[in-house]
C-alpha cells in the first residue's frame, strides 16, 4: 500500500481530528519532505517514505494524536538536516509539544564518544528518560524501528542480524514496558526471520497446517458458547487468534516441545462489555466444556503489567485442549497497544502519563538514573534489572513484577525500607520459610517478617540485582548499621 500524506490526514479526520491540527500535520510533512528531499533509502525509495510509514504505523496502533503523527513525520529531521535545524525550529513551525517529542527520539549530536558502546549507552539513556517524561516518545521510536525491520531485506545479512539482535535486546523490552504487545510480537517475529530464516519459514508452514486442523473445533465451540451467551442476554464479540511464530519457537527451543503438542497455537477471545460479564462468561464456558483446572488464570484481579484478561483452557468434543480468553474492549486495546489506547476511551494524556510513571519499572529506571552518572553503568544496570525477563509474584500489595532470577532477599530490598531490612527476621514463600537466596518463581506468594534482627555481614551473597547489592552495601556502612 502506498502511504501518502493525504491518506494519513484522511485517517485523522475520520477519527475527529480538527482541520487546525491536520494543517499542522501537513506542515510537518512539508518540512520533512524539504529536509529529506533528494535522499534515497537502500530500497531505492525516496527517504520521505520512511517517516510516512512511521506515522502510518502509529495509526495502525490506533494512535490518532496529531502531535504524535507530526512528530513521527519529523522524527529524523533534527538528526539528518544538512542545515542547522533544532528543537526550537520545530516549536516555531508546528508547536512545542511536537518539538519535545522530536527531540526525545533524536540521537545525541555534537558529542565525542570513545567507543560504540558508550554512544549506544548515552543514546539509550536519552531515549528512556524522554519516554519517562512522555510515553509517546517510546511509541514513535517503536514505530520507527518496526518500519526499519520491515524493510531490512535491503541490508547485508550481517547487518540484518545485528539489527535483529539490537531489536530483541532493547526495543522488544521497551515495547513490553510501555505495554505495546502488538509491536513486541511483530518485532520478535521480524527478528527471528532475520536471525533464523529457515526455522521461521518451517514454523510458519507448520503453524498454518495446525491452525487449519484446529479451526473447525474452535468454531463449533465458539458457536455453542455464543448461543448460550445470547440466551443470557450477554453481548459479545468472538475473535480468533494465533500464537506468534516467535512464541512457538520459544516453546520448541526452551521448553523442548514438539509443535504438534502446543495446544494454543489457535485460540479465541471473547470481548465483553463489563468485568462482571467476563466472570459470568467464564461460568458459561465451564458449564458447556470440561475445564483444565490448572490452566484457569485470573489476570483481571491480578494484572500483569498493563495486561488484564481471564484465561481458561477447556476440552473440546474430541478431548483436545482449547484456550479461551475473556476481557473487555478496553482491556483488549490495552493488551495490544498499552496505556496509550486509553486516549480513545476519553482519558486525558496527563492521567495516562501519571499511571505510567507509577509503574514499578518506571520508578526503577528513575532510581537507576539517580544512582549512575556514567552512561555505560546506567545502561548495564537498566538491562540487568529492568529490561531482562521478569516474573510475577504476590506480595502484600498484590501482583508484583520482579526480575527473573531474583532471590527472596532481592524482593525485600526492592520493596521494603532500610529500617525494615534492619529488622528482617524471615521470608516466607507459599507458607514455608525459605533461605534468603531462594530463587523466586512465577506466582510465588511472598510474606516478609520484620520483627527481629539477624546477622547481616554476608547478605550480599544472597542477592542478584544491582539495587539489592547497593542497598546491602549501604546497610553495612557505619552511619546506617544498627
Amino acid at each position: 500500500m502506498n502511504i501518502t500524506i493525504e491518506s494519513i490526514i484522511r485517517e485523522l479526520k475520520k477519527h475527529g481530528v480538527s482541520s487546525e491540527k491536520t494543517k499542522e500535520v501537513y506542515e510537518a510533512f512539508i518540512i520533512a519532505d524539504r529536509i529529506h528531499g533528494g535522499v534515497i533509502r537502500q530500497s531505492g525509495e525516496p527517504y520521505i517514505t520512511h517517516p510516512l510509514n512511521v506515522a502510518n504505523n502509529l495509526l495502525k496502533w490506533e494512535i490518532y494524536d496529531p502531535d504524535v503523527i507530526s512528530a513521527a513525520l519529523l522524527h529524523d529531521t533534527i538528526e539528518d538536516a544538512a542545515f542547522d535545524y533544532r528543537k526550537q525550529d520545530v516549536a516555531a513551525s508546528i508547536n512545542p509539544t511536537v518539538a519535545t517529542l522530536v527531540e526525545g527520539v533524536t540521537k545525541l549530536k555534537g558529542m565525542e564518544f570513545t567507543n560504540k558502546e558508550e554512544k549506544i549507552a548515552a543514546n539509550t539513556r536519552k531515549l528512556i528518560k524522554a519516554t519517562d517524561e512522555d510515553i509517546r516518545v517510546g511509541y514513535i521510536k517503536l514505530a520507527d524501528r518496526y518500519h526499519n525491520m520491515s524493510t531490512i531485506s535491503w541490508k547485508s545479512p550481517q547487518k540484518q542480524k545485528e539489527n535483529a539482535a539490537e531489536t530483541l535486546k532493547l526495543f522488544v523490552p521497551l515495547a513490553i514496558k510501555i505495554g505495546n504487545y502488538k509491536a513486541k510480537n511483530e518485532l520478535e517475529d521480524l527478528s527471528l526471520k532475520c536471525m533464523n530464516p529457515e526455522t521461521y519459514n518451517l514454523i510458519e508452514e507448520r503453524r498454518s497446517l495446525i491452525i487449519e486442523q484446529q479451526r473447525p473445533s474452535l468454531e463449533r465451540m465458539a458457536e455453542r458458547i455464543q448461543k448460550r451467551l445470547k440466551e443470557k442476554g450477554i453481548k459479545n464479540t468472538i475473535v480468533f487468534r494465533e500464537k506468534t511464530i516467535n512464541n512457538i519457537y520459544k516453546e520448541i527451543n526452551n521448553d523442548h516441545k514438539k509443535i504438534e503438542n502446543i495446544y494454543d497455537i489457535s485460540y479465541f477471545k471473547i470481548l465483553l462489555d463489563s468485568i462482571d460479564e467476563c466472570y459470568l462468561t467464564l461460568g458459561v464456558i465451564h458449564s458447556l466444556n470440561i475445564p483444565v483446572n490448572e490452566r484457569i488464570k485470573d489476570y483481571i484481579s491480578n494484572p500483569r503489567g498493563f495486561y488484564q484478561s481471564l484465561h481458561t483452557t477447556v476440552l473440546d468434543e474430541e478431548g483436545n485442549e482449547r484456550k479461551i480468553k475473556m476481557r473487555t474492549e478496553q482491556m483488549d486495546k490495552r493488551d495490544a497497544y498499552g496505556l496509550i489506547a486509553d486516549l480513545n476511551m476519553g482519558r486525558s494524556f496527563e492521567k495516562i502519563q501519571k499511571e505510567f510513571s507509577e509503574k514499578w519499572f518506571d520508578k526503577k529506571l528513575q532510581e537507576i538514573d539517580a544512582e549512575y552518572a556514567n552512561d555505560i553503568e546506567y545502561y548495564n544496570a537498566m538491562m540487568e534489572d529492568v529490561f531482562s525477563d521478569a516474573i510475577y509474584v504476590y506480595g502484600p500489595k498484590g501482583n508484583i513484577t520482579i526480575k527473573k532470577g531474583s532471590t527472596a532477599l532481592d524482593f525485600v530490598c526492592e520493596f521494603y525500607s532500610l529500617e525494615e531490612l534492619h529488622n528482617l527476621s524471615s521470608i516466607v514463600v507459599n507458607g514455608v520459610e525459605v533461605p534468603f537466596d531462594y530463587e523466586l518463581k512465577n506466582n510465588d506468594t511472598v510474606k516478609v517478617v520484620c520483627n527481629g534482627r539477624l546477622d547481616q555481614n554476608d547478605w550480599s551473597e544472597y542477592v542478584t540485582t544491582k539495587k539489592a547489592k547497593v542497598i546491602i552495601k549501604r546497610m553495612n556502612e557505619p552511619n546506617n548499621a544498627e
